[in-house]
């Protein structure tokens, strides 16, 4: 009975003790990564957002960037705001529950949207080219179905948007989205062990393209570990293939212009399933398929995005020529090689050659 007691006080004291460390670290991220623009309430949520209003001579219309998962509105901010600069209107933000915005009640991909939609009509923008990565290509799918009338293009960046075999996600999404046992595990464990493999799992994101310079402390990366970002984090992946089952058979009634670019490289989605499925159920979807690219065409081809928003905008631009470029640029990139592993698909026959 002693050691019964024994153990119980020691596992009391653990859970104390990484309490104690996650809440001091938590005190260190956001001392280190404060707020970087304004808040605006939007149905009772405090929502975080850079708002870059239309430049003189704007050739350009306005765009909204909707991040991925695990992310935050730097994240598109940093590389992608000076190619854009006296160019056009632009409105960066964090998504419910992200980096300083509040979650409030959007727990679904839909009132995600319609929150965007909110903010806009808050600031004036009433029709905008939305660029989105990764799992911000679902809540796009959403927006652009929800709100067709500010819709003016959509470019989508190594999307998530189909569903795809199994439907599995990482284990701690699935643990984190359990109720009480996914509290306690982001109060305790979540930000240490996050913090030990935030590195490794970022070169892997990126690989086979290099890791810019500090990126994870320049893009503030760290926010998604605390408690309640990582549960909103894990509560989003939770949700995500069910609404792509059901969302995916009306990607027919999108009528935006659409732009995709993906990577045959991408090592966090199934490129082959999700940017082939939106080209092909999106009414005239534009693939541009690059190689050697991995899941971050944001920050290793910057170039190519921006290309996407005046090809979506109107523009005549020739954006195969100019995957291409990217390609040779990309060409002799190895990072990651040997230590992330490869997605491995049953219809990988299908993408382009």
């Amino acid at each position: 009975m002693n050691l019964v007691c024994a153990a119980f006080l020691f596992l009391v004291a653990l859970v104390f003790a990484l309490a104690g460390v996650t809440r001091a670290g938590i005190w260190s991220i956001e001392r280190r990564n404060p707020p970087a623009g304004a808040f605006a309430e939007i149905d009772g949520a405090r929502i975080h957002y850079v708002h870059i209003p239309a430049p003189a001579g704007a050739d350009l219309p306005p765009v909204v960037f909707i991040h991925g998962a695990s992310a935050n509105l730097k994240d598109q901010m940093l590389p992608l705001e000076p190619l854009l600069e006296g160019r056009a209107e632009m409105l960066f933000l964090d998504r419910p529950g992200f980096g300083w915005s509040e979650r409030g009640d959007n727990e679904t991909l839909a009132t995600q949207a319609d929150t965007i939609a909110a903010l806009m009509d808050r600031l004036g923008i009433e029709k905008a080219v939305i660029v989105a990565h990764s799992f911000g290509g679902a809540i796009t799918t959403a927006f652009a179905r929800q709100h067709p009338d500010k819709t003016l293009g959509l470019v989508f960046l190594s999307p998530a948007t189909h569903p795809w075999p199994g439907g599995a996600t990482a284990w701690y999404y699935k643990l984190t989205a359990v109720p009480v046992v996914g509290w306690l595990f982001s109060e305790t464990l979540a930000y240490p062990a996050g913090l030990a493999q935030i590195g490794g799992a970022t070169s892997c994101v990126f690989s086979p393209n290099d890791v810019p310079d500090r990126y994870v402390d320049k893009a503030s990366i760290p926010l998604v570990l605390r408690p309640s970002a990582f549960r909103a984090n894990a509560r989003d992946v939770a949700q995500l293939y069910d609404y792509v089952s059901a969302a995916a058979p009306a990607y027919r009634e999108i009528k935006a212009p659409t732009v995709v670019i993906s990577g045959d490289r991408d090592k966090v989605v199934y490129a082959t399933i999700h940017s082939i499925g939106l080209e092909r159920d999106i009414p005239g979807a534009e693939l541009v398929w690059v190689h050697n690219l991995g899941h971050k065409p944001d920050w290793i081809a910057p170039d190519l995005v921006v290309g996407a928003i005046g090809k979506v905008a109107g523009k005549h631009v020739d954006l195969q020529a100019m995957a291409k470029t990217v390609e040779n640029r990309l060409a002799g990139d190895t990072q990651g090689a040997g230590k992330c592993p490869e997605l491995q698909v049953p219809d990988a026959e299908l993408a382009p050659g």
